[in-house]
């Protein structure tokens, strides 16, 4: 069952991949590539790094994906569509596949995979990837929040410089 629902899931993540590559719309590009960082999400739960995936699923697919789309919408705005939705078919369809892709979730969770109790923590657990963050990987941690500050200031630095 969970060679299965991996396979699956898999296909999925690698499917929106070439879509999020060969689509021309940009906004449904970001649209191919929430599909996958959810699965890739779903992966991290068979792998029993829950950590990983609460973290992929709130920082990538939300906060980073939704910044995405309003640069899209901001940088490339489209035209108003009316009349009738000539794609409601493909509309149908997906909501069809969203709902087997949320009962595959839900067999995931309930699977053994995440019902059994390991032998000591996980290794994407909360507590071990905490550890390792503050122990082991201190000074890369440390090393790239101060390369992220000074990306920011040099972002803000370029915004607020007039063009002549």
């Amino acid at each position: 069952m969970a060679l299965v629902a991996f396979g699956i899931v898999a296909l999925i993540a690698v499917g929106s991949g070439i879509g999020l590559v060969v689509r021309r719309n940009p906004i449904h590009g970001a649209l191919f590539l929430v599909v996958n960082l959810a699965s890739v999400a779903i992966l991290y739960l068979q792998m029993r790094a829950e950590f990983l995936a609460l973290a992929q699923v709130i920082i990538y697919a939300g906060a980073i994906m939704v910044l995405f789309v309003f640069a899209i919408m901001v940088l490339i705005p489209g035209k108003e569509e009316t009349g009738p939705d000539p794609k409601r078919r493909g509309r149908l369809l997906a909501i069809a596949l969203a709902g087997l892709l949320l009962l595959e979730v839900s067999l995931i969770l309930r699977s053994t995979i995440l019902s059994t109790p390991g032998q000591g923590r996980p290794p994407g657990s909360i507590e071990a990837v905490g550890r390792l963050l503050f122990t082991d990987y201190l000074l890369p941690f440390e090393i790239a929040s101060v390369l992220l500050l000074a990306a920011i200031v040099g972002v803000l630095v370029l915004a607020k410089r007039k063009v002549s």
